[in-house]
């Protein structure tokens, strides 16, 4: 997947600087390698464990670029501003923002609590505001720059036992388009991506995933045929980063290969050759 991202689009972002949070592993790993490979140097954001952080930084250095290790709390401010001072301190400039962590209490509506609640928003969608605002003026003396942020279709459909991180996500989206308008002036461009199922370690959370052949029920539900890579979100979020994408802006992509198109127990099926 490296070597096809660095045949088709080159070093896009040679000498640019990207901070991935929340990118030791799953979609936040790919990302950062993602990245990497088109050129960018890398600020690599854990929280709790340090070593497939230091793995990630070792793959990016690996494709020969840079990378800053720094563990950080995104869901508490304090948190934030430590990420942040490290960025300048080691880079003195940011050019890519993605705001990958997120963490959530599964649990029914009438079984969360305050804790549950803040703690998911905290991460999920306060850190997003208040990256951005210590992401603005690193941006800004770079002469711009991009901020994309990882969301999820429950901000939109009901999903088992998500409704605190679905509200989080659908917080999240909204910040983007809020974002994206009062950014736009100062060259930066906010969007997002929301990922279908995707085979990542986060799935284990999920009691609805661990019961029969979840995940093979998810892939033939799928018009594409099989479930989103970690591959597939990184290189939408390359291009969003892009000059390819200059004018698109306060947008939540949608990267699922078609799963939530039809409307479930309505399988398709390829149409029959015209008669000759």
């Amino acid at each position: 997947m490296m070597q096809k991202a660095q045949k088709e689009y080159g070093m896009r972002f040679a000498g640019k600087v990207a901070l991935v949070t929340g990118s030791g592993r799953g979609i936040g790993r790919a990302i950062a390698l993602h990245l990497a490979a088109q050129g960018a140097d890398l600020v690599i954001n854990f929280f709790r464990n340090r070593k497939p952080a230091e793995e990630t930084a070792d793959a990016v250095c690996a494709l020969g670029r840079r990378a800053e290790v720094v563990k950080a709390n995104v869901g508490e401010l304090q948190g934030i501003e430590q990420l942040f001072d490290a960025v300048e301190r080691a880079y003195g400039r940011l050019d890519i923002l993605v705001c990958n962590a997120a963490s959530g209490y599964n649990r029914p509506a009438l079984q969360q609590k305050p804790k549950g609640w803040d703690w998911t928003m905290n991460v999920n969608a306060r850190a997003l505001l208040f990256s951005a605002q210590r992401a603005v003026p690193l941006m800004e003396a770079a002469g711009g720059g991009h901020i994309v942020s990882i969301s999820s279709p429950g901000s939109f459909r009901v999903l088992p036992e998500y409704v605190v991180v679905g509200a989080s996500k659908a917080a999240l989206e909204a910040l983007t388009r809020y974002l994206a308008v009062e950014l736009a002036p100062l060259g930066i461009a906010v969007n997002a991506v929301s990922p279908g199922v995707v085979a990542t370690e986060a799935l284990r959370h999920f009691d609805a995933m661990r019961q029969g052949d979840v995940l093979g029920q998810v892939a033939a539900d799928t018009p594409v045929g099989r479930l989103v890579t970690p591959e597939d979100v990184a290189g939408v979020v390359a291009f969003l980063c892009s000059p390819e994408a200059e004018m698109i802006r306060g947008q939540v992509i949608l990267v699922d290969g078609g799963y939530n198109l039809p409307a479930r127990g309505v399988h398709l099926t390829p149409p029959e050759p015209p008669q000759s």
